[in-house]
């Protein structure tokens, strides 16, 4: 079998013909210069003949130089063009992503920004999982999870994307009739709506002045999705707590109102997770990218 021509040397004697320098040459190679000479003196000893004269004055391309200057420059462009769209082509996200999103706040949220990011990325195809119920991604496959939740200790790789407050609400129908709680612990004297992802719901409460409060919800209703919980809290059937992007729209409506105020819920924020093991692909990357920019709330220009 024919040995393949020696397409290194024949790259780097058109980069010094066309630099008519070993030094510049090397820089732009990135190669030390006795790698560069020791790939000229290779080319001359393979067509036996001189390529290039040397001087005080620098270089010139001798008569044979000259006649394998044109194709030797025709395989360095090739080469530097097949290795820059390889490069750009491996640059652009491509593939399948499976991904989970607790159901609210992947229809509110994540559902209308997609069209957006499969524009810009067309090599893309995305499986949306939505469920509240708790995904074990290593389990079952996924690439990545948005979860909205104060998030345990984990070995999953977690990435903040924007803040989430929480607030407990009741209808006014409710409050007129069952009155209004004026401390946390007073909400077991009420009928509470529970949102259960896991066993053992429980609502922690944070006043100004530090002073903290768990309470077990008790009531007539225990759901598993925070839109279901709308139409029982607006009923007046109980009051509950829900995060900001469920309630916008009922609490402008003046169909619920925000209960013990003073009070901060502990509530978390909208985190993108992935596997353990190493850097995501790039396609993943480049989706937690896509969500950081769009989900997180921008700031208010001072006036002035």
């Amino acid at each position: 079998m024919p040995k393949l021509p020696d397409f290194e040397a024949l790259a780097i004697f058109a980069k010094v013909a066309r630099t008519r320098s070993f030094v510049g040459a090397a820089t732009e190679l990135r190669l030390s210069k006795a790698t560069v000479s020791k790939a000229i003196s290779r080319i001359e000893r393979k067509f036996g003949a001189r390529l290039l004269n040397r001087s005080a004055r620098g270089l010139a391309l001798t008569e044979d130089g000259r006649r394998l200057y044109d194709r030797a420059a025709h395989i360095l462009a090739e080469g530097e063009a097949a290795e820059n769209e390889g490069i750009a082509h491996a640059a652009l996200p491509r593939g399948h992503i499976r991904l989970t999103v607790p159901m609210s706040y992947g229809v509110l949220r994540i559902a209308p920004i997609l069209p957006e990011f499969l524009a810009l990325y067309p090599e893309v195809t995305i499986d949306l999982h939505l469920s509240d119920a708790y995904v074990d991604l290593v389990g079952e496959g996924y690439d990545a999870a948005i979860r909205v939740a104060s998030l345990a200790d984990s070995s999953l790789i977690t990435r903040t994307l924007a803040p989430v407050s929480i607030y407990l609400v009741a209808a006014p129908s409710y409050l007129s009739k069952h009155g209004r709680p004026t401390h946390p612990t007073r909400l077991s004297e009420h009928r509470c709506i529970a949102y259960v992802s896991t066993p053992g719901e429980t609502w922690h409460f944070r006043s100004a002045a530090g002073e903290t409060v768990a309470v077990r919800p008790y009531g007539p209703l225990r759901v598993n999705n925070g839109d279901a919980m709308l139409p029982a809290l607006t009923a007046g059937i109980g009051l509950g707590i829900l995060p900001d992007f469920i309630l916008r729209d009922a609490l402008m409506a003046g169909l619920l109102e925000i209960v013990l105020p003073r009070w901060t819920l502990t509530g978390g924020s909208v985190h993108w997770l992935t596997p353990p093991g190493g850097r995501s692909p790039k396609r993943v990357e480049a989706l937690g990218d896509f969500f950081q920019r769009k989900l997180l709330p921008r700031r208010r220009k001072a006036a002035g």
